[in-house]
């Protein structure tokens, strides 16, 4: 494990900033809710300083869409925060490119062969479309790159491999060129069904008869691999046959061979507790001799005006509507950013619902939050007046709070709650309704360095404006200028002219002691 983690890749933010670590790696304060025990439990990696994580990726059959958007923002900010805790992440997310499942109601359907016959596109060129649609829609949300992205389809010897060695320790059976996962013997002596809360009794009694089930000893079994029909179109030999992996299969064998035997953090949507990551267990056990995972986390649905998101409730909304707002159920385009945000208001076990008026509140949160953020550079600390005791206690326990809320099961609600009690105290000093050295010089650097780190380093968040905000900083400098000359010159028709339009355009620019002048736009 020490070796295959020795050469993580650099962990890299935006346009190649390295996100900032502490200097120690101790974890002994991180608290993480394993979804396998049911509790919080201390953080311990299996290596000091190294910590392997596997997250479920996307099937790139189509658009991602909000439901998508969760996780990967979610593990995102862990990923951020246990390398700013100093360790070295490597964080493996696959590409499902086969399509190929096996669950109640989709026995074996390929649904990467489907919708390629639909688009008229050869398979993958189809999963290339959809592939660089979904690396697209993640940068929009300013999430770093994992630093492995294994694809299924390039680990097919990796799968057949780990299906041979499940044959031989007898929890496996072929049966008409396909092989299936023994759950029966398997629970017989293992814990079957803890994860995700299944019975085996009660999964062996009730599962659905469906097409093909007639090959397996029990309908509980899941498949390792399917014999191939001459229509599908995405297949490979095998030792039983040309046929194609089932799905469970594809992420034990990328997981281990990228993270080990065991690793630390295996993330994914609730959605998945069963069967994909109980199967993962399973299978990964057999092979492995060794749970696989220390710790499973899950974040919570997003449903949306308080019902599940589904194709039956035409309520799908792809990322490509969200941040363009052509969708029935949006009143308007809202920014990656207000999505991002939006999503960590939320601690991520909570269930999160998604409205346009939730939406709508979050884009003028966020705005809030921004503008105050922005103000923290130019406070400077001038004068030797003794600091307000009762102001300095009041920021240094909310800045601490944010290491500490993050420490609880990465809470970015609680944090987010905290900068939001900091923002009327930034905005009073920027406005000198309190004076700056209400604060030691100690207490406003502590402010504007955790702030940077927090803000922008661990919940990934940037202007919505970023990308215009160059030329504006520029034009409105230069009617500053304009207008101070104006002044200084007692032509009070063109000062004025200036401040009223820039008004008018929702621009406030207001006069400063010294001479100087700020300007904010309203929201």
């Amino acid at each position: 494990m020490l070796l295959l983690l020795k050469n993580a890749a650099t962990i890299f933010t935006g346009a190649n900033t390295a996100v900032p670590a502490k200097q120690t790696n101790d974890m002994s304060e991180l608290k993480v809710y394993n979804s396998y025990s049911r509790q919080k439990e201390v953080f311990t990696p299996v290596t000091p300083g190294h910590v392997g994580m596997y997250v479920c990726g996307p099937t790139v059959s189509g658009e991602s869409h909000l439901g998508h958007a969760r996780p990967y923002i979610t593990f995102d900010v862990v990923y951020r925060y246990l390398t700013h805790l100093g360790n070295k992440v490597r964080y493996v997310r696959n590409i499902t490119d086969a399509g190929h499942f096996e669950e109640e109601g989709r026995e074996a359907e390929d649904k990467i062969s489907k919708k390629a016959v639909l688009e008229k596109l050869e398979p993958m060129e189809l999963v290339q479309k959809y592939t660089n649609l979904f690396h697209w829609a993640m940068d929009k949300f300013n999430n770093i790159p994992p630093t492995i992205e294994p694809t299924a389809t390039g680990h097919i010897v990796e799968q057949i491999g780990m299906i041979e060695q499940i044959i031989e320790a007898g929890y496996a059976y072929e049966s008409n060129g396909s092989v299936y996962f023994d759950v029966k013997k398997y629970a017989a002596s293992h814990d079957y069904g803890k994860l995700s809360g299944r019975v085996i009794e009660d999964l062996l009694e009730t599962t659905r008869e469906l097409e093909g089930q007639e090959e397996k000893r029990d309908t509980a079994d899941f498949a390792l691999w399917k014999n191939a029909a001459p229509e599908h179109i995405m297949r490979w030999k095998s030792p039983w046959g040309v046929g194609f992996p089932g799905w469970h299969i594809e992420c034990s064998a990328m997981a281990t061979k990228y993270l080990g035997a065991q690793f630390d953090i295996h993330g994914g949507g609730m959605d998945l507790l069963f069967p994909h990551h109980e199967s993962e267990i399973a299978q990964s056990t057999i092979c492995n001799h060794v749970a696989p995972v220390r710790y499973w986390i899950h974040n919570n649905m997003i449903t949306i005006n308080g019902r599940k998101m589904g194709k039956s409730y035409n309520n799908v909304i792809k990322l490509t509507e969200l941040f363009s707002g052509d969708h029935p159920l949006l009143s308007k385009a809202f920014h990656p950013m207000v999505i991002r945000f939006f999503i960590l208001q939320t601690q991520y076990r909570s269930t999160l619902d998604f409205s346009n008026e939730a939406l709508q509140a979050a884009e003028k949160g966020l705005k809030r939050l921004w503008d105050a953020y922005e103000k923290l550079p130019a406070l400077k600390h001038e004068g030797a007046a003794a600091p307000d005791a009762e102001l300095e206690a009041k920021v240094i326990s909310l800045v601490a709070a944010f290491e500490e809320d993050m420490n609880d099961d990465f809470n970015t609600a609680k944090v987010l709650a905290g900068m939001f009690e900091l923002v009327p105290v930034i905005n009073s000093i920027s406005d000198n309704i309190i004076p700056v050295t209400a604060l030691s010089k100690e207490t406003l650097a502590l402010l504007q360095k955790q702030m940077k780190t927090y803000v922008e380093d661990i919940l990934g968040l940037k202007s919505v404006t970023e990308q215009d905000s160059h030329h504006l900083q520029g034009v409105m400098q230069l009617l500053i200028d304009i207008r101070k000359e104006a002044k200084a010159n007692k032509d009070f028709v063109t000062s004025d002219k200036i401040r009223n339009q820039l008004a008018a355009l929702g621009i406030t620019l207001k006069d400063e002691k010294g001479g100087g002048m700020s300007w904010t736009v309203e929201g």
